[in-house]
């Protein structure tokens, strides 16, 4: 299963990257919102985990865009922020977010997190019939 990250920060992309490889998931790493985006044109990711604060484009202006291109507009974002003040949440989750994860992320808890959005026929695939 491939998980995209964006991310500009080089030591949450690290753990990050780490926490999910570590548990058997492919992960594609953009550092900015138009690589980001391109990635998941060309690579139709499962799921994109998206930093709020990014150079250039931030993570409000590139879930609006995923959401309105038709061949993306479907796939899970997990917003992963430090933005925790009134609001913020709520206003993420307009813009087109999935969910919303507070940073600083928790490791033992962050996989789960994002395991809730996972395909069901990827989550069933392990479970015999």
């Amino acid at each position: 299963m491939k998980i995209l990250v964006i991310e500009d920060n080089v030591q949450n992309m690290y753990l990050i990257h780490f926490l999910l490889e570590s548990n058997g998931l492919t992960v594609l790493e953009a550092l900015n919102g138009q690589d980001g985006i391109r990635l998941a044109h060309e690579e139709k990711p499962e799921i994109i985990l998206l930093d709020i604060q990014l150079p250039g484009m931030d993570g409000y202006e590139i879930a609006k865009i995923i959401r309105s291109s038709p061949d993306i507009q479907d796939i899970p974002i997990i917003a992963v922020t430090s933005y925790a003040m009134a609001g913020d949440r709520e206003r993420i989750l307009a813009a087109g977010a999935t969910d919303y994860i507070e940073k600083p992320i928790n490791p033992e808890t962050f996989v789960d997190q994002i395991r809730v959005h996972f395909p069901q026929n990827q989550v069933n695939s392990e479970i015999p019939e």
